[in-house]
């Protein structure tokens, strides 16, 4: 309380003589700056907890114009678009195709981008409506306006209609998250270029699609495009997944050019510009041959990495040190920034995992500490997540190359296979890429290190597994686990073969 004062009392003073000022000041326990997964998980436990919680939220619209609701990236254009529309791309590139071997007389109809967008946008809405009521049930204060420091305890709010508010806090939270990265060095990219902001709020199909990136968004919704029918090529300069397993990586995006997707790899986009008939022409360099190249496209899609929102936050103000290469806020393991009451969680955070429930959990504890209700912090080591891409890749704990450059080559032991899903042998479909591997260390018991998945529903499989890998689980204990049969997930129990035994690792039989 004596810190609200005490804010309270610089920004009196802070006033100069004569000025209109603020038209109001209101002073909480907590106010959480960006109204994500993070933030909003993290004001609802506060309140719970008997805060006096505010959240400030402002969506600045894309270059694009493209503008969204309560509940940050993930919900209105990341996860819960993203997996809609990749659901849908399954329905056409797989079980469409797969119904007549399984005798069902199914016709492959047009896709119908409008019908698909609007179904998506009309859910995205209702859980925008629905983290306002949450906030309302829990007496979470909301404010529409965009955030500032002007002091350590004191953010100032501008509305859209210019109005401003004055917002004092004990604790601060940071939860702002980041935005797509524009290559605003390329001639035309901001122009005529969109991103994942912009993507699942068209209403009209993107036609023919260039997406540029590496990333899991890149590869993301290129596959989904690509299962929705739309000719999709994706641009990659150097190496896919860069930040995950490396071999599951190449399976992944083998995958994807077997089943329709166009990858340009070694390449970088020059200048993108727009013909008289509206649609765009890219010029690209190979890196390797220096030569040049040209195609046509409908849509260009940059996914080349994300940006912490923190340009308009005036951290300076309030003496938050950023780092100076990324910009994201420097945070120690109790989430606390340089000053001691201000704290950043989620994607804004330097170190921290890109993921929603990362978030969702750090916010959850930070609200529970500053309650005096725990000191347990946030663990973010084993931490599982899935790229849903065409062949899901679905991952926890450490990738082959990690786990060598930690542990040495000679104590690591792979156990992989390829398997065949059954659900895949009526329709004959290809499995050449269903592909499972456990790394371990060869010191029995063999701790489990890293579990590695493509196959369908790889967010569904490694999910259980990530509790025992969190657990401490061995490989022993995993080979006496009986399978589910008959499942995909089964085979993680069945890893016989080594890679280091040189055996052919494709499972036969049932």
């Amino acid at each position: 309380a004596s810190g609200l004062q005490g804010a309270q009392k610089r920004f009196r003073a802070a006033a100069p003589a004569g000025s209109a000022g603020p038209r109001s000041r209101q002073c909480y326990d907590l106010l959480v700056i960006g109204g994500g997964s993070g933030g909003l998980a993290c004001a609802k436990e506060a309140a719970q907890l008997g805060k006096k919680v505010a959240v400030v939220d402002y969506v600045e619209p894309s270059p694009r114009g493209t503008r969204w609701g309560l509940g940050g990236t993930c919900v209105n254009v990341g996860c819960i678009p993203k997996k809609l529309m990749h659901q849908a791309a399954l329905l056409g590139g797989g079980m469409i195709r797969d119904a007549p071997h399984y005798g069902w007389g199914v016709a492959q109809a047009p896709h119908s981008w409008a019908t698909l967008a609007d179904a998506v946008q009309n859910h995205v809405k209702s859980l925008n409506w629905g983290h306002r009521v949450q906030l309302q049930d829990r007496k979470v204060k909301y404010f529409n306006v965009k955030a500032s420091f002007v002091d350590t305890h004191t953010v100032c709010g501008v509305s859209k209609g210019g109005e401003e508010t004055l917002l004092s806090a004990e604790h601060i939270v940071i939860a702002t998250g980041g935005r797509p990265r524009y290559p605003t060095h390329i001639e035309g990219a901001l122009e005529y270029g969109i991103t994942s902001d912009d993507l699942f709020w068209l209403k009209e199909s993107p036609g023919k699609t260039l997406v540029v990136g590496a990333s899991y968004v890149a590869l993301e919704c290129a596959g989904l495009l690509t299962g929705l029918g739309l000719d999709t090529t994706v641009m990659i300069r150097s190496v896919p997944l860069r930040a995950f397993d490396q071999q599951m990586a190449s399976l992944v995006t083998e995958h994807m050019a077997g089943h329709g997707t166009r990858i340009l790899r070694g390449c970088a986009p020059e200048k993108v510009e727009k013909l008289p008939g509206q649609q765009l022409r890219v010029t690209w360099v190979d890196l390797t041959s220096d030569r040049k190249d040209a195609g046509t496209f409908d849509t260009v899609l940059w996914a080349i990495g994300r940006v912490p929102e923190t340009a308009s936050l005036n951290l300076e103000k309030a003496g938050v040190h950023t780092n100076p290469v990324t910009g994201k806020i420097l945070v120690d393991a109790q989430e606390a920034t340089s000053v001691p009451h201000i704290y950043a969680i989620g994607d804004v955070a330097e170190g921290r995992p890109e993921l929603t429930p990362t978030a969702i959990m750090a916010g959850r504890l930070l609200a529970q500490r500053l309650s005096g209700r725990t000191s347990d912090l946030m663990d973010y080591s084993s931490v599982p997540t899935t790229v849903f891409t065409p062949l899901e890749y679905g991952c926890v704990g450490l990738s082959e190359e990690a786990a060598v450059a930690r542990h040495g080559e000679e104590h690591v032991e792979v156990y992989h296979a390829f398997y065949k899903p059954l659900e895949f042998t009526v329709p004959q479909r290809d499995a050449s890429q269903c592909y499972i591997k456990m790394v371990c260390l060869r010191e029995p018991p063999q701790l489990v290190l890293g579990l590695h998945f493509l196959g369908p529903n790889a967010g569904e499989v490694i999910q259980g597994f990530a509790l025992g890998i969190k657990c401490g689980a061995s490989y022993q204990q995993l080979m006496r686990t009986v399978g589910i049969h008959p499942t995909c997930a089964e085979e993680v129990a069945k890893l016989r073969i080594s890679k280091r035994s040189g055996l052919d690792p494709t499972v036969t039989g049932c």
